[in-house]
C-alpha cells in the first residue's frame, strides 16, 4: 500500500507534464524528466522512502533489455554485422579511449579515465529508440545506424561489467577507499553466492549460471510457453513472461551480475521462439510504464546542491561529453558516406549518456574503481546530457532537416476508428489504394490504416475513410475490428514489419485470410513463412504485361505475345512453389537453390521455344490459340494461393 502512495505523485506528474511536452515537440522522455525535477528538487515530494520506488522503476530497464534481446536473432545480427560491429565497435572503443585520454591528461589516472570512458561511451537506448519511434525516424538510414550502435553498446555492457572490477585500486589513491565504502552503502545489496571465492571460481560460477539460463531457456521455457499458449489464457501467458524476466534477473544477481544482463540473455535465448512477438506485446505495456517512472526518478534524483556548487564544471563537462561523442559519430557517418540529413540524425541522436551508465557507476563505486565524488558528478553529467537529448532531436527536426527541403516528421496519436469492415488494409500506398478502390467499387466495406499522415489526409479529401496509426500494433487492429473481419491485406513497405505483423495476426486471429504485398521473391518467401495465405508480388504482373507489349512492338503477333506471357506466368508460379522448399536467407550461397533455379530457367526457354517457335500466319491459328489460352485460364484458377498475383 505504501508503494502505491509513493507512486501516485509520479503518475500524476506524468499525466500532466508528458502530454504538454509532447504537444510542444519536446517528446515524452523529456516530459518524464521534467516531471521528476518538478516532483523532487522543485517541490520536495521525494523522500527517503522513495528509494524502493526507484529500485522498482529500474525494472523497466530490465524489461527493455529483455525486449532488445528478443530482437537479436542470429540471422538479423548477421545482416547488421557491418553497422553493428563496424559503427558500434568503433564508436564504443573510440569514444572510450578519447574520454580516457582526456581524463588522464587532466586527472593523472588512466584507470579512472578508462572507467569513465566506459561509463560515458554508452548512450540511452530508452530515450533514443522511443524518440526515434515517436518522430517516425527509426526507418531512416541514420535511425537504423543509431539502432545498430545502441545494440552493440547493450552487448558491450556485459564485458564492461566484467572488466570494471579489474580497474579497482586499493593503494596509491586514497579517495578510492572512501569511494568504495560509500559505494557499498549505496549499492544494491543482494545475496552473492560467489562472494569470497577465488577469481577463477567466480568466473566458472558466472559462466555456469549463463549456461544454465541458456539451457533452461531453450529446453524448458519453450515447452512451458507452448503448454500455456494451448490453454488460450492471455493473462497466464503474461504472468509467465513476467516470471521469466524476474527469474532470470534474480539468477544473475545471485552471482553478482546486473539483473538486466539476465533479462537480456533470456531475451536472446527466446529470440527464435514462435512466441517472441507475443512476449513482446505482453511485456511492452509494463516496460513503458516502468521506464516512464524510471525517467521521473532520474529527474527527481538530480542533486541540485552539488549542481549549484559546481555549475560551470558540470555543465561544461556535459557539453564536452556531447561534443566528443557527436564528433566520433559524425566521423563515422562521413566514413560510411551517409547522406547529410542522416549524418546529422546519427550524430545528434547518440551523444548523451545512457541508463546503463548508472548501472556501471554503481558497480564502479562498490568495487573501488571510481571514488564516490567523481561518480556523483558523473551522474549529474549523464542526467544533464539526457535532458538535452530531446532538445537535440528538436533541433534536428525544426532547424536541420528543413534545410534539406524535407518536411519534419509529425508525431501524432492514432486516430479513433469509428467503423468496421470485412477487409482491413494496412498500408495505402499505390498497392493498397488500388486494392481498396476495387473492393469499395463492389460495395465491400474496408478499414484503411497507414502511418503516413499526409497520405491519410489526401485520401480523406477524396471521401475515403482512412485512419492514421501503426497497423503493426495489435491494439489498433483490435480497434479496427479485425476479430470480425474476413480478410487482412498487409501492404506495408517494410518487409520486417510485415513479417512481424502477419505472425501476430495469424496467431491471434487464425480465421482471417491474410493477403500480403511482396516486393520480390525473397520477401514473398518470408511473408509466406510468416503465415500469409496469399502473397502477391507487386511487380510481377505489371512487368509481364510490359514484356507482352514489348513483344508486340518488336513484331510478334498479339496472340503469340499473349501466349508467351501466360506461359511465363504459369511457369513462374510453378517455380515459386518448387524453390520454396529450398529457399533460405542465405540463398545466394545455397548450391541446391541456385542449381534448381537455373534448371527452371532453362526449362522455361525450352517451353517457349517449343510451343511458340513459329509466328501465326492464319486466322485459324489465332482461333486455336485463343481457345488454348481460354483453357489455360481454367487451369490457372487451380494455382496455389501463396503464389497468386
Amino acid at each position: 500500500m505504501e508503494l502505491l502512495i509513493y507512486i501516485l505523485p509520479y503518475l500524476v506528474g506524468a499525466v500532466i507534464l508528458v502530454p504538454i511536452a509532447n504537444r510542444i515537440g519536446l517528446g515524452s522522455v523529456l516530459g518524464y524528466l521534467i516531471a521528476g525535477v518538478a516532483l523532487g528538487p522543485a517541490l520536495g515530494l521525494v523522500t527517503e522512502n522513495d528509494v524502493d520506488l526507484q529500485h522498482f522503476s529500474e525494472f523497466g530497464v530490465v524489461m527493455m533489455l529483455f525486449l532488445i534481446g528478443l530482437e537479436l536473432r542470429p540471422q538479423e545480427l548477421w545482416k547488421m554485422r557491418a553497422q553493428l560491429f563496424g559503427l558500434g565497435g568503433v564508436q564504443v572503443v573510440g569514444t572510450t579511449l578519447l574520454i580516457a585520454a582526456g581524463v588522464w591528461a587532466m586527472h593523472g589516472s588512466f584507470r579512472v579515465g578508462l572507467a569513465l570512458g566506459m561509463v560515458l561511451t554508452l548512450s540511452s537506448t530508452a530515450i533514443v529508440l522511443q524518440t526515434l519511434q515517436e518522430r517516425n525516424l527509426e526507418r531512416r538510414t541514420g535511425g537504423r545506424a543509431a539502432f545498430a550502435v545502441l545494440l552493440f553498446q547493450d552487448m558491450a555492457v556485459i564485458p564492461m561489467l566484467a572488466f570494471l572490477p579489474l580497474l579497482a585500486q586499493t593503494h596509491g589513491y586514497e579517495v578510492f577507499e572512501e569511494g568504495a565504502a560509500h559505494g557499498t552503502d549505496g549499492a544494491h545489496h543482494a545475496t552473492n553466492l560467489l562472494e569470497g571465492l577465488p577469481a577463477w571460481a567466480q568466473g566458472i560460477g558466472i559462466l555456469g549460471m549463463i549456461a544454465a539460463i541458456i539451457v533452461a531457456g531453450r529446453f524448458l521455457a519453450y515447452p512451458v510457453f507452448r503448454f500455456i499458449a494451448s490453454g488460450r489464457s492471455g493473462e497466464v501467458f503474461t504472468a509467465a513472461a513476467l516470471a521469466l524476466v524476474i527469474g532470470t534477473s534474480m539468477l544473475m544477481t545471485l552471482v553478482g551480475l546486473s539483473p538486466a544482463l539476465g533479462a537480456f540473455l533470456a531475451g536472446v535465448v527466446l529470440s527464435g521462439s514462435e512466441y517472441r512477438h507475443q512476449l513482446e506485446s505482453d511485456i511492452e505495456p509494463f516496460k513503458g510504464l516502468l521506464l516512464g517512472i524510471f525517467f521521473i526518478t532520474v529527474g527527481a534524483g538530480v542533486d541540485f546542491d552539488l549542481l549549484l556548487s559546481q555549475p560551470a564544471f558540470i555543465v561544461s563537462a556535459a557539453f564536452l561529453v556531447i561534443a566528443v561523442k557527436a564528433a566520433v559519430l559524425a566521423a563515422l557517418a562521413v566514413a560510411s558516406r551517409f547522406p547529410k540529413r542522416d549524418a546529422w540524425l546519427f550524430s545528434l541522436s547518440l551523444p548523451q549518456g545512457g541508463e546503463f551508465g548508472f548501472v556501471l557507476l554503481a558497480l564502479a563505486v562498490s568495487t573501488g574503481a571510481l571514488p564516490s565524488r567523481i561518480a556523483q558528478l558523473t551522474i549529474l553529467v549523464i542526467a544533464l546530457t539526457m535532458f538535452l537529448t530531446p532538445i537535440l532531436f528538436t533541433l534536428y527536426m525544426k532547424v536541420i532537416e528543413p534545410r534539406f527541403g524535407l518536411p519534419a516528421a509529425v508525431a501524432q496519436e492514432a486516430d479513433t476508428i469509428d467503423h468496421e469492415g470485412a477487409v482491413i488494409i494496412a498500408g495505402v500506398g499505390r498497392f493498397g489504394q488500388i486494392v481498396n478502390r476495387l473492393l469499395r467499387s463492389d460495395g465491400v466495406e474496408t478499414v484503411v490504416l497507414d502511418e503516413d499522415a499526409r497520405q491519410i489526409d489526401t485520401l480523406r479529401r477524396f471521401g475515403i475513410r482512412a485512419y492514421y496509426g501503426d497497423a503493426s500494433r495489435m491494439s489498433l487492429l483490435e480497434a479496427a475490428g479485425i476479430a470480425r473481419a474476413k480478410v487482412f491485406v498487409a501492404a506495408l513497405k517494410d518487409t520486417r514489419q510485415q513479417v512481424r505483423m502477419i505472425e501476430d495476426v495469424r496467431r491471434r486471429w487464425p480465421h482471417v485470410h491474410v493477403i500480403a504485398r511482396a516486393t520480390d521473391r525473397t520477401s514473398a518467401y518470408r511473408l509466406s513463412a510468416a503465415g500469409a495465405q496469399t502473397v502477391v508480388r507487386e511487380m510481377l504482373a505489371s512487368s509481364i504485361e510490359a514484356g507482352r507489349v514489348a513483344l508486340e512492338k518488336t513484331g510478334a503477333h498479339p496472340y503469340r505475345a499473349e501466349g508467351i506471357a501466360r506461359a511465363f506466368r504459369r511457369h513462374d508460379d510453378e517455380t515459386f512453389e518448387v524453390l520454396r522448399g529450398l529457399w533460405t536467407e542465405d540463398f545466394l550461397n545455397n548450391a541446391d537453390y541456385v542449381t534448381r533455379s537455373r534448371e527452371r530457367s532453362d526449362e522455361l526457354s525450352d517451353i517457349l521455344r517449343s510451343d511458340f517457335s513459329q509466328n501465326p500466319e492464319s486466322d485459324d491459328w489465332a482461333l486455336q490459340a485463343a481457345e488454348r489460352f481460354d483453357h489455360d485460364d481454367g487451369e490457372d484458377d487451380d494455382r496455389k494461393p501463396a503464389a497468386a498475383e
